[in-house]
């Protein structure tokens, strides 16, 4: 109890739980297959209560789980037995824009979505949009190193953030990089912490390159006969030198799903329904998108329709961004997961996917960014059904071990937490794992830092 009173007199009694009843929602995230329930949470408001936190932590060697919104999907945030988890949401605050130098910085706990709506408001844009960008906080996003729709064309949240504040394993806080657009002095330590999953530090300030935002864009949907058809199409959008900002995709379960959450028309019977979106100056736009609908048709697409304004734009991509809410109501248990192929191996890997549930008999649903090679197969599933289950958990294997046969990774986004450490050793060998375990024990050597996450 006396961590517990330390705590409560750093940060007030209404800044700190402990009774079970108030931990249950902490002793998980997205992903349906962790649970544990923490010693207490805490809430610091300040970088200096973070480190206060951590310092109290320290001394009773109890581990330190950073969480956010907790829509995490590897079970980065589920907390280990006695862990003290250190919610970040109180330190919400958008703390500046900086319209000269196309920045912004924030506290961990400020909405994506917020941050964007807060850039536009200058006529700037922050690329980054994971699907959870209505719920989910930059610290997450920094911490898992989230992508997004947009990622094809703007990349992931490694490419825009410039500066980190970040409190160390002891207590001390440090900041990496800074608001200048070159800076080449010393170690970029700064990537070191962006994806780290909060076993480095605890990152409690952020700075983020802006872009001025887009002048004009188009939205495009089309419906094919094959995911070979609409994978090939992908190569073609590609080739043709046409980088859209949106180059998504659902599969024909998913489609069905969608199809009856949202009423929106789609043809169920296609194989694969392709989201595509061009964005930039109006002349631009105009030109990719009547190259996209071309290269679309000319490789067999059943139907395509383009956008007449920003509210039709809206509702067709609403077809993509409800993907994971659609699938989520026809079973109790929804797994979401994350693989990413090369792109010339989509169409294989989503046959592989379909071919595995069949024979496995499960029910899987798979949507993703198909521009970059990333797919979400999602189970549907009960965890009640506990042979049920073991099938889910053979699948996942035998997808992981074909993606990485295909020379792909086992996340491209979601990152490595609990869910995917186990494949880890598979796809860096032992020598890079081995490098990143010494920095781990270098810059934490009592392991305080979400223990058990990405390794062991």
């Amino acid at each position: 109890m006396v961590m517990i009173d330390k705590l409560t007199s750093l940060l007030g009694a209404g800044d700190v739980l402990t009774e079970q009843e108030d931990l249950v929602s902490y002793s998980f995230d997205g992903t349906a297959t962790f649970r544990q329930l923490p010693r207490a949470v805490v809430f610091p408001r300040t970088t200096q209560e973070v480190a206060g936190c951590v310092k109290v932590c320290r001394e009773s060697g109890t581990p330190v789980i950073t969480r956010g919104a907790g829509t995490g999907l590897s079970g980065g945030t589920v907390p280990t037995e006695g862990a003290v988890v250190l919610c970040l949401v109180h330190m919400a605050e958008i703390l500046e824009v900086d319209a000269a130098n196309l920045t912004l910085r924030a506290e961990p706990g400020a909405i994506t979505a917020d941050i964007d709506a807060e850039a536009a408001k200058h006529g700037l844009f922050y690329p980054p949009d994971p699907g959870s960008m209505k719920i989910s906080t930059i610290g997450g996003n920094v911490a898992e190193n989230s992508g997004g729709l947009r990622g094809l064309k703007y990349g992931v949240t490694r490419d825009y953030v410039m500066e980190v504040t970040v409190v160390l394993p002891d207590g001390e806080v440090a900041a990496f990089g800074n608001r200048c657009v070159k800076d080449v002095a010393g170690y970029s330590m700064r990537d070191l912490f962006i994806g780290s999953e909060g076993t480095l530090g605890i990152i409690t300030e952020v700075l983020l390159k802006l872009l001025p935002r887009p002048e004009a864009r188009r939205t495009i949907l089309a419906t094919f006969a094959s995911m070979e058809a609409a994978a090939e199409t992908v190569s073609a959008i590609i080739a043709a030198r046409i980088i859209p900002c949106t180059l998504e995709f659902l599969d024909q379960m998913t489609i069905r799903c969608v199809e009856d959450y949202t009423k929106m028309g789609l043809p169920t019977d296609c194989a694969a329904l392709l989201l595509m979106e061009t964005d930039g100056h109006p002349a631009a736009v105009a030109d990719e998108a009547e190259r996209m609908v071309e290269i679309a048709r000319k490789h067999g697409a059943r139907e395509v329709k383009t956008a007449a304004d920003e509210a039709e734009s809206l509702q067709l991509a609403s077809a993509r961004r409800s993907a994971f809410s659609a699938l989520a109501r026809v079973s109790p248990t929804t797994i979401l997961e994350d693989v990413t192929v090369p792109r010339s191996c989509l169409a294989e890997m989503v046959a592989y996917i379909a071919e595995t549930a069949r024979k496995l008999e499960l029910t899987v649903g798979t949507f993703g960014h198909m521009g970059d090679g990333n797919l979400h197969p999602t189970f549907l599933t009960d965890e009640r059904n506990l042979e049920e289950m073991k099938k889910v958990h053979q699948a996942l294997d035998l997808i992981v071990k074909k993606t990485l046969s295909l020379g792909g990774t086992i996340t491209g986004e979601h990152g490595v937490g609990l869910a995917k450490k186990p494949w880890l050793r598979d796809q860096l060998g032992d020598v890079s794992l081995g490098l990143m375990k010494k920095f781990k024990e270098t810059i934490d050597p009592e392991n305080l830092l979400n223990p058990h996450k990405i390794f062991d």
